[in-house]
């Protein structure tokens, strides 16, 4: 017996009218929807993914896509996708996977908060004609500061800093590892934050040579399968992160596909040629935050104490209370990873159903940390959906000291969101390791779009403090006043410690 088709996800068509045949399609989709047959192209709109290169590289505009033009018979429980899901493992047996962030259909915090602004007695402040500070230091802040005096009245400070990092902006982009994504998408990430003053994430997969020039603006990661991780990588990071979880995950390790372990690939990350590279869910010497506490102290002398370190987690139930262990461990930075969060191939069910809103964890962490009094020893750092500028002035007002984005950072690649990362034939060259598909990405031109995407939101941020009549960005640090919530029931708001519309 068989199970037969399902209905298709996507109908591409092509109007034959305005079609030249000029094979632009067959030749830049890596999924194998057109081919060409007696001088006629044909379409297998079952291979289709929604990734929109054919349609963006079609110089007449000829091709159409439509979504679902078939459908299942309506039912509020048995939705078209749970359908497909069992057809699908009904099929293999196996566990379905799926990139990119959470896809199911709750509400957006984010989007049910707005931003005060100031009106006649408590005026705005115009930055382009007044500086505003967005200059954002990631470590540990002394509670106070001692000073000497010395015989000849000179000033010195006493108190001993901790390393951090600067940033010219609250923005960063986020760990996504060699293999997981392609070299020139890291290339193009790594030149656009050496414009702009910030930095990025090298993700677990090891540093490649090519990113050397980069790596006063690179946080090399460390994750259980500890990919690509000895000295040399170590002392090239500006930070180290140590990630013990991610967002679009929580709770299990990562695999990256033997197939896209290249030579390159295997010789970055240490492990054989065309070998799964699958990391463990947990650190197999971490079990307590003590053990954690071992770790950070253990990198910290590796390097020196030179290098601020940071520790990554999954937004969770109990977030704010590992924040405060975090803490106290002698880690500079907390990051926290929501729900939302992309990935380049997770479980699906661990996608959809494990985790909670960054909005909500950020805002637990803060409130735990100021109420131990331990604020100042950690900085923390939001990752996971954020969209735009709004996301980031309201993560800030939350108490988040800077964030991380990804998958802003790929869309401004031309990235398309259509989840088949894991797949690895990504047509923009980006989450794939095939030469001919990489090379689509020009290094240059891609670094200039996401350069401009960091610095675009960078204004918009300074507009938004304008309004709200700060012209600091440590003014804007978790200060709830400058936030209200709307259509959000009064548990949400207690969780934010945000007041209502109107209030």
């Amino acid at each position: 017996m068989s199970l037969g088709s399902v209905p298709l996800k996507y109908k591409i068509s092509i109007d034959r009218d305005q079609c030249m045949k000029c094979m632009r399609c067959v030749d830049n989709c890596s999924y194998g929807v057109y081919r060409i047959e007696d001088d006629k192209i044909l379409i297998d709109s079952r291979r289709c993914t929604a990734c929109h290169r054919c349609i963006s590289m079609c110089p007449r505009d000829a091709i159409s896509l439509k979504e679902k033009p078939v459908d299942y018979r309506s039912h509020p429980l048995w939705t078209a996708q749970a359908r497909e899901d069992i057809i699908n493992q009904a099929r293999t047996g196996k566990i379905i996977l799926a990139g990119m962030g959470n896809a199911m259909d709750y509400p957006i915090i984010f989007d049910r908060l707005v931003l005060d602004a100031c009106q006649v007695t408590n005026p705005s402040i115009d930055p382009l004609r007044e500086p505003m500070e967005l200059r954002t230091y990631l470590g540990k802040k002394p509670a106070k500061l001692e000073f000497t005096k010395s015989d000849k009245g000179d000033i010195e400070l006493k108190t001993e800093l901790s390393p951090n990092l600067k940033l010219d902006t609250p923005l960063m982009i986020g760990h996504m590892s060699y293999g997981a994504i392609s070299l020139n998408a890291q290339l193009s990430l790594a030149k656009a934050v050496a414009k702009t003053g910030t930095f990025m994430g090298t993700g677990e997969g090891g540093m490649h040579e090519s990113l050397y020039p980069y790596q006063s603006n690179m946080i090399v990661q460390v994750a259980s399968g500890r990919f690509g991780v000895d000295i040399n990588y170590l002392e090239r990071g500006a930070a180290i992160e140590i990630k013990i979880g991610q967002g679009a995950k929580p709770g299990i390790g990562g695999h990256l596909p033997g197939e896209k372990v290249c030579s390159d690939v295997s010789c970055t990350r240490m492990i054989p040629l065309g070998s799964d590279a699958i990391s463990p869910a947990p650190h197999h010497d971490i079990y307590s935050i003590e053990d954690l506490a071992q770790l950070v102290r253990s990198l910290k002398e590796a390097t020196e104490w030179k290098k601020p370190i940071f520790v990554k987690i999954a937004a969770v139930h109990n977030v704010a209370a590992i924040a405060a262990g975090i803490a106290r461990s002698s880690a500079d930075a907390v990051v926290i990873d929501g729900f939302r969060g992309g990935t380049g191939a997770a479980p699906k069910v661990f996608r959809d159903n494990v985790g909670i809103p960054i909005e909500a964890a950020i805002a637990a962490v803060d409130k735990k940390l100021n109420d131990q009094g331990i604020r100042n020893e950690v900085s923390v750092i939001a990752s996971g959906g954020i969209r735009n500028s709004a996301d980031l002035a309201k993560s800030i007002a939350l108490g988040a000291d800077a964030v991380y984005i990804g998958t802003a950072s790929l869309i401004a690649l031309g990235c398309r969101v259509c989840g088949n990362c894991y797949r690895g034939l990504c047509p923009w060259g980006i989450a794939t390791q095939q030469p001919d598909l990489v090379n689509r990405i020009d290094t240059d031109v891609g670094s200039q779009h996401v350069a401009n995407l960091i610095h675009a939101w960078t204004l918009e941020l300074s507009e938004l403090m304008g309004a709200a009549g700060i012209n600091s960005i440590e003014s804007l640090r978790g200060n709830r006043e400058r936030l209200r919530g709307y259509m959000l029931d009064e548990g949400m708001l207690k969780v934010l410690n945000v007041d209502p519309v109107g209030a």
